[in-house]
């Protein structure tokens, strides 16, 4: 599958643009995040999802109570199983986001040049003349003049739905609004956003708290969404929380940045956070029109440079309730990702949308088409100058495995990453549908015939059919409970993905099984699935023995295995150049395949 990138500024024949690309096993490199909600509930839905590209499902707390999301998750796991598509699971905090509850969930009617009163009497119903806030020093925040933007929960902007108000005045702890468009309210949460005014209320509140200590361990999140960053302090405050919970010390945090405070300390944030979720719908209310697109692209070149992923949200609004997207917003997610993001986050569009399906899809076709002509040369130049010199070993191997893969039009990079450190897994989530093998038996197998026979036996499970079978047969038989954890210095696949090569990067993640005695647990899950949101990354779970012995023998069996995990996926054929980074002994080593029939 020799990779090829058509430059913009190269001339090209127009009537190719008509020509339709030739199907890829992954939709785009760019990632997917897709909210679920009423629309995505359905393991039908969630499946079709999977399929149509999305990696990553987002959890928002804002809607919704513990149970509803379980009921979602489970579902999720459903459809994880019947697709065979690794999927991530992000949580998204409410924070200090100002609500109006519309008990009644009738459609509220307000008038241009009206007057509206916000009070944060909570007793009080929704109506055109009162709306009740969940803040109650509103009335101090804000002085006459100031603008605030309403919108229902997750709003698209569309001047029918939303509205803004200007403070005319403060009456206690009310404020009185006049009303600057028409708009008619519809649902039974709407959210407020004030252009530049600090909401003194905290970054994660008591609720976001026991949501994440309650639903986020027992579902072992691999992504927290913080909601309202405005300092690098939120960051390190929110780990300290994860890491007293256990099992939710390897999650990782994405700063959202939402507002000009976020803006105004963004360097900081990003060296604290994990990655960066730029929310465009209260950042494009904070910021002038003209402004906001060279935040984006100034945001974006400072997370490519320091390979931290970054995900850009609010991008076809419209999809919403149709089912193409306006010419602007199909031209928003190609700068999106010639612009550097890593992954497009869709909000409204699959929580509530009538298509959300098609709009997976649609997303994941514009970004195909993108990276095509995204200019990858001068990326990864002006990567490798940032970098300077001397270069880390590890810099220096990854820029090589890039330029190698590009200069010999590789079909894939294969590289090998460690689990040593890891949180342990329950295998219930596991890629491989761990639970069936493992739940069937009293005591293990005594051999890899009697592993196979007892598989084909159960159910016909496909796993029995397998090339992959000897290597969980492997994990089984190891006593890896006793075995002594070694860390490796391996290549860090998410380095190689930061100079943007122009073909996958297939990440062999090498797990390690360990028992208590009473469940077995799975380390090696959670680099897999938070490869997820890298764009170009993706993963594979090996052989657990593996890292304990850098023999020859047993690396190539490794290889072995990933490069027919390659070709089944259909990204590599016979014939093909493949570049692999892998550790042999004490070197590190970027070695040049070119594959037989």
């Amino acid at each position: 599958m020799p990779s090829t990138n058509l430059l913009l500024e190269e001339p090209i024949r127009m009537a190719s643009i008509l020509e339709p690309s030739k199907p890829s096993f992954f939709p785009a490199m760019t990632k997917i995040v897709g909210t679920l909600g009423p629309r995505s509930q359905s393991v039908e839905i969630i499946s079709g999802l999977l399929n149509a590209g999305m990696s990553v499902a987002r959890f928002d707390f804002s809607w919704g109570d513990a149970d509803s999301h379980r009921e979602t998750l489970e579902n999720l796991k459903a459809a994880v199983k019947s697709t065979k598509k690794l999927c991530a699971v992000m949580l998204d905090t409410v924070g200090p986001e100002v609500q109006v509850v519309n008990r009644s969930g009738q459609a509220i009617s307000l008038k241009e040049d009206g007057f509206v009163t916000l009070t944060p009497n909570q007793e009080k119903d929704a109506s055109s003349e009162i709306l009740p806030v969940n803040y109650s020093g509103l009335a101090k925040a804000v002085k006459k003049g100031d603008m605030i933007f309403m919108g229902k929960y997750l709003f698209t902007g569309s001047e029918t739905t939303s509205v803004w108000l200007e403070v005319a005045e403060a009456k206690g702890d009310d404020v009185v609004c006049v009303i600057k468009n028409s708009a008619t309210l519809d649902g039974i949460l709407f959210t407020l956003h004030t252009s530049q005014v600090h909401i003194d209320l905290p970054t994660l509140s008591e609720k976001d708290k026991e949501v994440i200590s309650s639903w986020g361990v027992q579902n072992k999140i691999d992504f927290l969404s913080l909601s309202y960053t405005r300092h690098a302090e939120d960051v390190r405050q929110t780990r300290v929380l994860l890491s007293s919970l256990g099992g939710l010390n390897q999650t990782q945090i994405f700063a959202k940045i939402e507002n000009v405070e976020g803006l105004t300390h963004f360097d900081e944030i990003l060296q604290e956070a994990d990655g960066i979720i730029l929310s465009r719908g209260n950042l494009g209310i904070d910021l002038p029109p003209e402004k906001v697109f060279l935040f984006q692209k100034a945001a974006l070149h400072k997370c490519n440079i320091v390979g931290k992923p970054a995900v850009l949200t609010r991008v076809v609004d419209s999809m919403t309730n149709n089912l193409r997207p306006t010419r602007a917003e199909a031209t928003d997610v190609a700068n999106a990702v010639l612009d550097g993001s890593d992954a497009i986050l869709l909000g409204a569009e699959t929580f509530r949308g009538l298509y959300p399906v098609e709009t997976v899809t649609t997303v994941g076709r514009i970004c195909f088409e993108a990276e095509k002509v995204f200019n990858q040369d001068l990326y990864f130049k002006k990567a490798v100058k940032y970098v300077g010199e001397p270069m880390s070993h590890l810099e220096s191997i990854a820029s090589s495995a890039v330029r190698a893969a590009i200069k010999v039009k590789a079909s894939v990079i294969i590289c090998f990453t460690s689990s040593g450190r890891a949180a342990s897994f329950e295998i219930d989530y596991c890629e491989l549908d761990l639970t069936f093998v493992l739940g069937t038996w009293g005591d293990l197998p005594q051999s890899e015939n009697q592993f196979r026979e007892d598989l084909g036996g159960k159910g016909g499970h496909p796993l029995a059919r397998t090339a992959l079978l000897p290597s969980l047969w492997a994990c089984l038989s190891i006593n890896v409970g006793q075995a002594e954890l070694i860390e490796l210095f391996l290549i860090n696949c998410r380095l190689i993905a930061k100079y943007r090569p122009t073909m996958p990067v297939l990440s062999v993640v090498i797990p390690r099984l360990s028992t208590n005695q009473l469940k077995w647990s799975f380390s090696g899950a959670f680099e897999a699935r938070q490869s997820l949101i890298v764009r170009g990354l993706f993963p594979m779970l090996a052989d657990p023995r593996h890292p304990a012995d850098s023999t020859s023998a047993t690396n190539e069996t490794v290889l072995k295995v990933a490069l027919e995990h390659g070709k089944a996926l259909g990204v590599i054929k016979s014939h093909d150049r493949v570049v692999v980074c892998q550790k042999v002994g004490d070197a590190s080593v970027v070695k040049i395949l070119e594959l037989e029939d």
